[in-house]
């Protein structure tokens, strides 16, 4: 069971860092059926890490710069919010938030896209980005699902779906790199959590180099489509959760 439920975490966590932005935020929950939160997200963040070298080489020359100039900021403050606030943090009960608010933004804009609506691009302000990218970078100090509020601000931007993707993936691989400092303090990487990372970093690369060669050849509306569908049902997942 074990076993089964770390393979099914590190299969979603590839899709999203292979251009399916949002699964990640499963991954922990997934992984936590059969282990501590503490420990499923230590597992996972160097697989995320590996992870990010296969995206990031994937996407490297399709990303937005002013995009993550503003979210990278306040992800770090974001960082440190989760960092000092470890302790008391009821994760379940900020899965369910998260999820509701996900689950509610993705039926949202499901319905602008395919509702006879013609929604122009969001054009919000920098600053606006760096409060996203604050909330971004709590959520994935905390459980690794910072994909949900990176969704929120940027999917209705509107950008290439190359760009999309690369732009996940720069901003998050800065992220899990910037999470680092936080778990060695908190001593969470043993040897048995490194062990059990180490074997499953074969399985983290090929989903995500599987998703990548999927993403590139989707067409853009069916991409965003996509996206939308994987909230609404990312956002059912963590309110059940949260409950359960």
């Amino acid at each position: 069971m074990t076993l089964l439920t770390c393979v099914a975490g590190v299969v979603l966590v590839g899709m999203a860092k292979g251009g399916f932005s949002g699964l990640g935020a499963l991954g922990t929950p997934v992984v936590a059926l059969a282990l501590p939160p503490s420990t499923a997200a230590a597992i996972l963040l160097p697989i995320l890490i590996v992870q990010d070298v296969v995206s990031v080489w994937s996407f490297r020359h399709t990303w937005d710069k002013w995009i993550v100039g503003w979210m990278l900021p306040g992800a770090i403050v974001g960082i440190g919010i989760g960092w000092a606030m470890a302790a008391s943090i009821d994760e379940k009960t900020l899965m369910g938030v998260l999820g509701a608010i996900t689950l509610a933004f993705g039926f949202y804009r499901l319905w602008i896209e395919r509702g006879g609506c013609v929604a122009a691009a969001s054009t919000s302000p920098g600053w606006v980005g760096a409060l996203f990218g604050m909330a971004t970078g709590f959520t994935s100090q905390v459980a690794h699902a910072g994909g949900p509020p990176f969704q929120m601000w940027v999917t209705p931007r509107k950008l290439p779906h190359l760009s999309y993707a690369g732009t996940n993936s720069i901003l998050f691989a800065a992220i899990n790199w910037l999470k680092v400092p936080s778990y060695l303090a908190l001593g969470a990487f043993t040897h048995d959590v490194m062990a059990a990372a180490a074997l499953l970093v074969p399985l983290a690369i090929g989903t995500t180099i599987l998703s990548v060669r999927v993403v590139k050849v989707l067409k853009p509306e069916r991409f965003y489509t996509i996206i939308y569908l994987l909230m609404v049902m990312l956002g059912a997942r963590l309110i059940y959760a949260a409950f359960i």
